[in-house]
């Protein structure tokens, strides 16, 4: 093992690598390079790119529990969502390809994963069962790495042209016999607002159903024995 070389350190100098060149330059090369080594030298602590990937994904999920956890405790379920949805947004856009490269990575610390017990503790103690907590974690993560993929997606490609999304060009291919379809690319608004706004119809969505379908209640409590055991 190369001294002073931590995980940490290769965590931190893949995510500068993925920052300059996007999800295509993060090899293992390219990191021992930024960190003046060998790509043997960090076998030790990720054998492969997948490792290093989900390395990668973890410390982004550390980063996404600190921020949870410095939210109100009382916070409700569809509240904690809803942070929950803007601060994963915040850190996929914090690193270039974010939503594409740490999507799907396996945690690889137990920590991170013990971190979200609080959080169904409290949703459970609002009537809100573990399966349906979980389900509705899953459908706002779908959501925002989703969004973010196409929203980072946009962002380079109009960098690379301009002009690629101009409303202009776009109204003259349509011509004057398509007004609606005209109308909505002028009234959607910038990625924010338009986050914002869809993720508070899946998250209707989510007290919707979760109110059609109500926990079953608990069952009354057990008579006291009888005097004399009887």
């Amino acid at each position: 093992m190369a001294k002073g070389i931590t995980r940490e350190r290769i965590v931190e100098a893949a995510l500068d690598v993925l920052d300059e060149g996007g999800i295509e330059a993060v090899t293992l090369r390219a990191v021992a390079a930024r960190l003046d080594v060998r790509a043997p030298a960090l076998y030790w602590h990720v054998p492969g790119k997948q490792q290093l990937l989900d390395e990668m994904g973890t410390e982004i999920q550390r980063r996404v529990q600190r921020s949870l956890a410095a939210l109100d405790p009382d916070t409700t379920w569809v509240d904690g969502l809803r942070a929950y949805a803007g601060i994963l947004r915040r850190e996929y856009l914090a690193h270039r390809d974010g939503a594409r490269t740490f999507s799907g990575t396996r945690l690889t610390d137990p920590e991170v994963l013990r971190a979200q017990e609080p959080w169904l503790e409290r949703w459970s103690s609002e009537g809100l069962p573990v399966a349906e907590a979980m389900d509705a974690a899953e459908i706002v993560t779908s959501y925002v790495v989703g969004f973010v993929i196409e929203e980072q997606e946009r962002a380079q490609s109009e960098a690379a042209d301009p002009e690629r999304y101009s409303l202009a060009v776009r109204d003259a291919a349509l011509g004057g016999d398509a007004p609606l379809v005209a109308s909505v690319a002028h009234d959607r608004g910038e990625a924010g607002s338009r986050f914002a706004r869809q993720l508070e119809i899946v998250l209707d969505g989510l007290a919707a159903s979760s109110r059609r379908n109500p926990p079953p209640p608990s069952p009354p409590p057990s008579p006291p024995p009888s005097p004399g055991g009887a």
